[in-house]
């Protein structure tokens, strides 16, 4: 069974991952993935959006990595800019998914933020959502990102449909409720207990 994992920006998908490593399931998390696959076609990179993406310390090196908050700058407002990037990236991210997939002998999990755009989406047996309140995903984001509240409200806003999207396949969805600014004690438990009520419908 692949089970898929997403929810909105900073709405905790990444702590229940962990929650589900800790119940003995195998976990892709395809946006450190990404992060990854940015780094090894970083070449690719610099040949369509310029060398100054290096990431500069104190002495030049010429293997100095990306840097991806530069690289966010130039493309995330720019859709054509943004289709030259994923056309890079998608397809070494859709096979490494699809290779590790395939790897698997039982349950498995795929934790990605754009999960509907993933090349296994279609082939989910079922869909966990993680689901918080507004302000305090904002809250989250602030303290986690650092960025001017101008930018996060746009990170936000582009999520309206987020919901809509996952509607789409014969998936069974299950949402998960993540309210607290921080999963210690009872909050951590009662996650706990939610992952495990979904574990044993899963079978």
């Amino acid at each position: 069974m692949i089970i898929g994992l997403t929810g909105t920006y900073c709405a905790g998908k990444n702590h229940i991952a962990a929650i589900m490593e800790k119940r003995d399931y195998p976990v892709l998390d395809v946006d450190k993935l990404g992060y990854q696959v940015l780094e090894s076609e970083k070449e690719a990179i610099y040949s369509k959006f310029g060398t100054d993406l290096r990431k500069i310390n104190s002495s030049w090196q010429p293997e100095n990595p990306l840097d991806r908050r530069l690289l966010g700058q130039v493309v995330f407002r720019n859709p054509d800019k943004l289709a030259i990037l994923e056309a890079i990236i998608h397809p070494v991210v859709n096979r490494q998914t699809d290779e590790w997939v395939a790897a698997q002998t039982g349950h498995c999990v795929i934790n990605a933020a754009l999960l509907h755009r993933s090349s296994i989406f279609r082939k989910l047996n079922c869909i966990i959502l993680i689901t918080a309140p507004f302000f305090t995903r904002l809250l989250r984001a602030k303290h986690r990102d650092k960025l001017p509240w101008r930018e996060l409200f746009r990170r936000f806003t582009s999520q309206k449909d987020f919901y809509a999207q996952y509607l789409s396949i014969n998936a069974e969805i299950y949402r998960v409720g993540n309210p607290g600014l921080y999963q210690t004690g009872s909050r951590n438990i009662k996650l706990e207990r939610q992952i495990d009520r979904i574990i044993e419908r899963i079978g």
